[in-house]
């Protein structure tokens, strides 16, 4: 049971890094300005290497031999454990700056305590992964102050963004019975403690932002049980285009 509740936990923090890497890497090209664009692309770049050491572990958990390109290319949409709010579809500057930050609001104190999980493996990727998370959460917060606080046209985009994405915010702090066997064994934090923390990060960065929490309470969830969104398939039909047609190649 145990280590099905670790494989299933390492499985999902590697899926957050790796489809949120993805979608960033989107906009290689795109970006609004030269030194963004390569901005996003290195925020890219971490969280595909924070995902290659967390499926990397993964599949050494689970003992069938798999590492991380097997499971980044060779599995389906209902095998990934992403929350959906990181398969949302980029849109403009504002909702993808708006999607980061709240994820990287979650993302650093997490882990913050993962550093000080009794599984060294987990601790180790957290302490390396922290360092870069900080910056990610730096980065995105200061996009949405200015956002939120510069032009009427920049601010209302910021806000439609924020009203939009918050129902997905809450499946970040879901647990099932098996995460509480890690909590248990003090491997993994309790997100109540995590949220308490998001929920201080955001509200400070919104209110300097002048943006509204939303008041709708509704909220989408799913992600972790394998449940998706239609627009996961479309990203994975990129992201595995190459290992699909061609497999087993090598460089």
């Amino acid at each position: 049971m145990k280590n099905e509740a670790l494989y299933n936990y390492v499985l999902h923090l590697g899926d957050d890094s790796l489809i949120l890497g993805q979608r960033l890497g989107e906009w290689c090209g795109h970006g609004p300005i030269l030194e963004e664009d390569i901005a996003m692309t290195n925020i890219s770049l971490d969280l595909i290497g924070q995902a290659m050491s967390l499926l990397d572990y993964a599949g050494e958990i689970d003992g069938q031999g798999k590492d991380h390109d097997a499971l980044a290319f060779l599995r389906f949409e209902h095998e990934y454990r992403n929350v959906l709010l990181l398969e949302q579809p980029n849109g403009d500057f504002a909702n993808t700056m708006m999607r980061q930050f709240l994820f990287d609001a979650f993302r650093k104190p997490l882990y913050e305590q993962l550093v000080a999980s009794k599984d060294v493996q987990i601790s180790a990727i957290a302490e390396k992964s922290l360092k870069e998370t900080k910056y990610h959460l730096k980065h995105s917060s200061e996009w949405i102050i200015r956002l939120g606080d510069g032009t009427e046209e920049s601010h209302n985009r910021v806000q439609n963004a924020l009203d939009h994405l918050w129902r997905y915010t809450d499946e970040l702090f879901s647990e099932s019975d098996l995460d509480q066997s890690l909590v248990d064994a003090g491997i993994v934090p309790s997100m109540s403690e995590i949220k308490i923390q998001w929920a201080e990060t955001v509200r400070s960065v919104l209110e300097e932002a002048t943006l509204m929490i939303p008041t709708n309470n509704w909220q989408f969830e799913g992600g972790r049980r394998g449940v998706h969104s239609e627009h996961l398939g479309f990203l994975l039909a990129d992201l595995q285009y190459m290992q699909r047609a061609y497999p087993n190649m090598t460089w």
